[in-house]
């Protein structure tokens, strides 16, 4: 389980295939002391496992299925990325819980400044944009932020000049793919709210507002 709150950058230092998997070496800006072999690290918001640990350095095998749902499919050497180690349960939870566990990703769309605010849009597909709300939580590349405005289409969030510097979202460009992790709060509520049919199969209904008069929570 990780925060969103990046601890450092670190850089794509090789790249090998592994069967149908990628094995990466990141070189971390940081030292990762007290980090040792089957930690957990989020690289880019992915939750990935440390096989080998030496100084700044660490590498990490990455599955054909997260290749998949992420954007380690074009990972290239040189690529910066956005580091966190696991949340230790005395830490202060400063962002969202973020499991680590990539949704899909999403393309960078458009940027504005306004005074010391930095407006990002970016598209998704509709299955991840339904578990987007106004003022909920997202975790772009890992970096836990709060979404201004969202539709079907997409969603905006605002960052301030110091989360643009610390971390890789500051540093992309229109037509950039990034990492999504939409709240996992959602996900778990329209799981319990499903009905369930005689062979315990989840059925879909529709979460609108005449259910949730109906179920009493209007």
């Amino acid at each position: 389980m990780f925060t969103g709150i990046i601890e450092g950058l670190g850089t794509i230092a090789a790249v090998k295939s592994s069967d149908q998997g990628r094995q990466l070496r990141i070189q971390a800006d940081f030292l990762m002391d007290q980090t040792r072999i089957g930690d957990s690290i989020a690289v880019n918001g992915a939750c990935l496992t440390a096989v080998r640990v030496s100084g700044k350095r660490f590498d990490v095998d990455v599955s054909p299925e997260t290749l998949a749902t992420t954007t380690f499919e074009s990972a290239k050497i040189g690529t910066r990325v956005n580091l966190e180690r696991a949340l230790r349960l005395s830490d202060r939870l400063d962002g969202h819980l973020v499991s680590g566990h990539i949704d899909g990703t999403g393309t960078l769309t458009h940027r504005k400044t306004t005074g010391n605010a930095i407006f990002i849009g970016f598209s998704v597909p509709e299955p991840l944009a339904r578990y987007m709300i106004k003022k909920g939580s997202i975790a772009v590349d890992g970096v836990s932020l709060t979404i201004n405005a969202c539709d079907v289409r997409g969603f905006e969030v605002c960052i301030i000049p110091h989360t643009a510097k610390l971390t890789t979202v500051g540093q992309k460009k229109t037509g950039e793919a990034v990492n999504i992790e939409t709240d996992i709060v959602g996900k778990y509520v329209e799981r319990f709210l499903s009905a369930r049919q005689d062979n315990d199969t989840p059925k879909k209904i529709p979460l609108d507002m005449q259910f949730l008069a109906k179920t009493g929570f209007l």
